[in-house]
């Protein structure tokens, strides 16, 4: 969907589109894909794209900036679309974690001039793999319908092909899964919030452990992570070690991201940038075991669940002190 929806919008070779370096490896793939640089920008404290960092790294060949809402969060869409309109960006919003959000009023993927939606079976509506493009520009829905419908127009005879496509279709049966999906989301939506308040009233009252932060213009907030941060000093032992005593007391959380996207392996072959030696403190901070995630589903369980993910983090944070030795 993001290869798809930069080829409509004329990003290629030569161009280069300001994506963060915290999230997952397609964000930045499909920019070098499609022969243009991705440039990163670190995050701030909520797991998004730091605004306030961009325009320094605009050049004469930025074409575009991709913000992830990540998590839980929403990226500061009021200032990135501010940034865009005054260097003539487009903003392609990766909206992949922000199933139903809203950013004052108005729903994730259509605040910038289009975003996308992934299908894949960890998403909190799946149809194993696909994706979407969603925009309010009805001529570049046109063209990106176009690419994906093998060159094909709502004018053109069924053999005529005046864009250069491909087949990016999804089947019927994928359809039907996710029109069934999408008449729970609202419910699924209501339920994952509810869940996670209540673990930030217990979690966040724990020293060390901080919930994901959002911005003030998030209207509506919804899970694909329930986000922790977490401050090694404070709890006294590594992430690693915290992670690995909740699992063992039956509970399924992760560290996070490892590594920045800079610093993946594929990155050597993208020209463009010195990917090698470039620092993203924020990030490089988050992917050392600075956060918690849980997974969406388990936001979907009952009270008993959401006590049991309770009782667990408060044994294991209870025996800290252990953990480090």
């Amino acid at each position: 969907a993001a290869e798809v929806a930069m080829q409509a919008l004329g990003i290629g070779a030569g161009d280069e589109v300001i994506v963060p370096p915290y999230t997952f490896v397609a964000t930045a793939m499909t920019v070098a894909r499609i022969g243009a640089t991705p440039v990163f920008v670190d995050v701030d404290e909520t797991w998004c794209m730091d605004a306030n960092l961009i325009e320094a790294e605009i050049t004469d060949k930025t074409k575009a900036i991709m913000p992830v809402h990540f998590g839980a969060s929403l990226a500061d869409m009021d200032r990135i679309n501010e940034i865009a309109k005054k260097h003539d960006l487009f903003v392609i919003e990766d909206a992949c974690h922000s199933w139903g959000a809203k950013w004052r009023g108005k729903g994730t993927g259509a605040i910038g001039d289009c975003g996308v939606f992934s299908f894949q079976n960890s998403k909190n509506m799946t149809s194993a793999e696909g994706g979407c493009i969603v925009t309010d520009n009805e001529e570049l829905a046109d063209l990106c319908r176009s690419i994906t419908h093998c060159g094909r127009t709502k004018d053109s005879a069924w053999f005529e092909h005046p864009v250069l496509g491909t087949n990016a279709r999804l089947t019927e049966f994928q359809g039907a899964m996710l029109r069934t999906q999408l008449s729970k989301l609202n419910e699924q939506n209501d339920r994952r919030r509810e869940f996670a308040a209540y673990l930030d009233e217990h979690l966040g009252a724990l020293e060390g452990l901080a919930p994901q932060p959002i911005l003030e213009g998030v209207t509506k907030r919804t899970y694909h992570v329930y986000g922790l941060s977490y401050d090694a000093e404070a709890i006294g032992c590594h992430g690693s070690k915290f992670v690995e005593a909740l699992q063992a007391e039956g509970l399924i959380v992760g560290g996070g991201y490892a590594i920045p996207l800079y610093r993946q392996p594929y990155m050597k072959d993208v020209p463009g940038r010195d990917y090698l030696n470039m620092h993203c403190p924020v990030t490089e901070r988050l992917c050392d075991n600075g956060v918690l995630w849980l997974r969406q589903s388990m936001l979907l369980g009952d009270d008993k669940d959401r006590d049991d993910v309770v009782t667990i983090f408060e044994k294991v944070h209870g025996q800290r002190g252990t953990l480090a030795q």
